[in-house]
């Protein structure tokens, strides 16, 4: 029997990358992935928390409880290690407020890029180290909870390169690599990516909780 399966997000971009994550991951639990805008009841969740997993937690625990049914969040930000961690939890925010949607999302996007290029223009090459980071948590509506994380390690470059991704793909360059992660296919930035590592790692826990 199919079961749902809530993602807690109303980013598209995000969505698409997550229904073609956990499709690789567990196509075999028979599971409908649908995003919040497609369950009555869910409310955005303000990310109140200092930390990537707690405010994945907040977002799956809230959506379970608002739908009744298994959910998962996900918050996810760019380390720089020049400036000491940052954007880090505020990566979505850093030029300011949240990010809308469709064209004010991609309008946030890019103000938030512009920003963090600026800030690190003048940064030689060899300290321009930076990772992605993310929390996976899924959320049971019997209170159940549980939580991961994942990262990826590489480096800044100094002009946005590609038109793949969304985000800080564009300046974010994998370690061992010299395309940026907008240059990557969609499968080929899942199988190294921060957001896919994260799903990785919460896969048996998928499994034990959905099956």
């Amino acid at each position: 029997m199919t079961r749902r399966l809530v993602l807690a997000t109303r980013n598209e971009h995000k969505v698409h990358e997550l229904r073609q994550i956990l499709a690789a991951l567990v196509d075999d639990l028979d599971l409908e992935v649908v995003g919040a805008d497609e369950v009555e009841g869910a409310a955005d969740v303000p990310e109140t928390e200092v930390t990537f997993l707690g405010n994945a937690r907040l977002k799956a625990v809230a959506l379970a409880r608002a739908s009744g049914l298994p959910s998962v969040a996900d918050d996810s930000g760019l380390a720089v290690e020049v400036l000491g961690g940052s954007p880090g939890v505020f990566s979505a925010r850093w030029s300011g407020s949240a990010a809308g949607e469709g064209a004010a999302r991609a309008e946030k996007d890019r103000a938030n890029l512009g920003l963090l290029l600026e800030q690190v223009a003048d940064v030689p090459d060899e300290h321009r180290a930076a990772a992605f980071v993310c929390a996976a948590v899924v959320a049971m509506p019997d209170g159940r909870v549980e939580g991961v994380e994942g990262r990826v390690e590489g480096s800044l470059v100094r002009a946005p390169r590609g038109t793949n991704g969304f985000g800080y793909d564009p300046v974010f360059v994998p370690a061992g690599d010299s395309r940026t992660l907008a240059e990557y296919t969609d499968e080929e930035k899942n199988a190294i990516s921060h957001r896919g590592n994260a799903f990785r790692a919460l896969e048996p826990v998928l499994r034990e909780l959905l099956a």
